[in-house]
């Protein structure tokens, strides 16, 4: 039996996580002072424009949730995502403010909202996949890279295993290894795309410092476009 009710949690959950940049004061990075050893301009990280990303997600994500409210409240394939996306997003609304002062916690709880998009896209129907499909596909991408990015940040600032070089390397092998799989099992290709998004600003932040994470970067995108490209035919 569907609950409608999942319908209006899901878009309050969507609206306060669209809002809570504005709520919090919005989030710039790790505080470097917050490590052990300071990160700053850790290699992992991707340059500065990536993150614009967010203005495409916060968008698409609102009027999904939205149409989902209004057109498709006791829709059974729109109702499968439902408990998922308020899963991400409920626990999503603090993460900004978790971020700025704990930046072990925000690890896992980003890794929490990345499971938890990943079950959404795997839920999402082929069925009006352009206000569905595409924003959780977009969100749990960026998740994805940016999980594995906040990983290394911990790794590398609390002095674990190896360098900033080794983390940056370790993230990026995870955000492929995990995207190759979620590309092939949701055929999603905007979430390959948001992955590509974040190798490339990744490249482009050590393109002239660390070349070997840019190369690798670079490299790792080329599969991913492919992977993504398959799914869009």
């Amino acid at each position: 039996m569907i609950d409608p009710i999942k319908s209006v949690f899901t878009f309050c959950a969507t609206l306060f996580f669209v809002l809570s940049p504005v709520l919090t004061g919005g989030f710039g990075g790790y505080d470097p002072a917050l490590f052990p050893v300071p990160q700053v301009n850790p290699p992992a990280q991707p340059a500065g424009y990536a993150f614009s990303i967010w203005g495409v997600i916060y968008i698409w994500l609102l009027a999904s949730a939205g149409f989902g409210l209004a057109k498709r409240g006791q829709d059974e394939a729109w109702e499968r995502t439902r408990l998922p996306l308020i899963l991400c997003l409920g626990p999503g609304t603090v993460w900004i403010g978790v971020a700025t002062k704990q930046p072990v916690i925000a690890t896992v709880l980003i890794f929490w909202m990345l499971g938890t998009a990943i079950w959404a896209l795997l839920r999402c129907p082929r069925k009006d996949r352009w206000l569905l499909q595409f924003p959780v596909a977009l969100l749990a991408g960026w998740l994805t890279a940016a999980a594995f990015v906040s990983l290394a940040l911990i790794g590398a600032g609390y002095g674990v295993a190896f360098g900033e070089t080794g983390w940056a390397l370790a993230a990026l092998a995870g955000a492929l290894v995990t995207g190759g799989l979620v590309q092939r099992l949701s055929r999603a290709p905007e979430y390959g795309a948001a992955i590509v998004w974040a190798l490339v600003a990744i490249a482009a932040a050590n393109i002239s410092g660390n070349k070997l994470v840019a190369l690798v970067a670079l490299v790792g995108a080329v599969p991913m476009t492919v992977l993504a490209l398959r799914n869009r035919r």
